[in-house]
């Protein structure tokens, strides 16, 4: 009886997503696991993981589970008197029927999502856009089906894979309801991009953002200030403001470099053969990268790690998910790094 309610409610969590979509944010919903790439000399987000994919069976069963929480909350919310609506009382209840969920891997993921509104939603792991296209329209369709209420779904994707795709397969995988890509730019110069093993030069980029949007995507490119390192610092800020201009995504996002423990990346720096930017060194390569920006979307420092301060020792930049508008907010941009150059 315990193992039938166990399987009753059990679906998977991967543990990686944006900034943008954690908290009660997104529903996070696995549609693979980990990278099928993992060759990234920065990243050790998967380096012990080994890539799979996962079946459409596989995945409708996590979102029918994901479903039965939701419909069992409210049932007995409807037994409490609260008329169906998800509350604390109501999950307390369906723990005390079934104590597994205490540690249930995405049990309070799903319950704060359902008090949230149930808006959003994340498809994990690292490139969702590597399914058959067919399948993967199943699982949109039927998300979006099981759970109505939602208005947004986003994922991370490869820019290569993108390139991959027709463009009537992304429109269709737009028209079935995949609304953002989450696509990891790094760098635009290819000097960058071949020593950090991207596996994409900056015409990939280029092309994959421009179809991304032909398709109807929005799109959020993220960058990482410092890859360059000492010797190579002017390259990647001009190339990276190039190729970002030459696609104009909605959302730029700034991810300074901060090397992994054993990660290719971080042994380069411990033996001298990366030489890490300071802080300073950091500000001056933003600085040109945004001066040299020409683009119509929002600029966003959502992360801890960009962690500038002013000489009132307070963060330079909002760490909002929607960044500044540019050009419009392209000097309020230049002044702050200005500010934080004074200090």
């Amino acid at each position: 009886m315990i193992a039938s309610a166990a399987k009753k409610y059990d679906f998977e969590t991967g543990i990686y997503r944006p900034p943008s979509e954690g908290g009660s944010n997104s529903l996070l919903v696995r549609l693979t696991r980990n990278c099928p790439w993992n060759r990234c000399t920065f990243c050790g987000m998967y380096k012990t993981e080994k890539f799979q994919l996962r079946s459409v069976d596989e995945i409708k069963q996590d979102i029918d589970a994901m479903a039965a929480v939701r419909d069992d909350l409210a049932a007995l919310s409807r037994q409490l008197g609260h008329g169906g609506e998800i509350t604390h009382q109501a999950a307390i209840a369906l723990i005390e029927k079934n104590p597994h969920l205490n540690t249930h891997q995405g049990f309070a993921m799903l319950y704060h999502w359902l008090v949230s509104g149930a808006k959003t939603v994340f498809l994990q792991d690292a490139n969702s856009l590597i399914m058959k296209t067919d399948q993967l329209l199943e699982v949109l369709e039927y998300l979006r089906r099981t759970f109505p209420s939602i208005v947004r779904v986003t994922t991370y994707a490869r820019s290569k894979t993108i390139v991959q795709k027709s463009i009537d397969d992304l429109k269709a995988i737009r028209q079935a309801g995949l609304d953002r890509l989450h696509v990891g730019l790094e760098s635009g110069d290819d000097t960058v991009l071949a020593n950090i093993k991207k596996g994409a030069t900056a015409e990939i980029h280029i092309k994959g953002g421009q179809k991304a949007l032909a398709a109807g995507f929005q799109l959020s490119e993220y960058w990482m200030p410092g890859l360059g390192g000492n010797a190579l610092w002017q390259d990647h800020a001009r190339n990276t403001a190039r190729v970002l201009s030459a696609i104009d995504p909605h959302y730029i996002r700034s991810r300074p470099l901060r090397p992994w423990n054993g990660t290719p990346l971080a042994e380069a720096v411990a033996e001298q053969r990366f030489e890490m930017l300071t802080s300073r060194q950091q500000l001056e390569e933003l600085r040109l990268t945004m001066q040299e920006l020409s683009v119509t979307g929002r600029v966003c420092f959502d992360h801890a790690g960009n962690h500038w301060r002013n000489r009132q020792g307070r963060l330079l930049f909002s760490q909002s998910y929607e960044g500044y508008k540019f050009p419009e907010e392209k000097q309020r941009v230049l002044d702050l790094i200005d500010e934080g150059l004074m200090r």
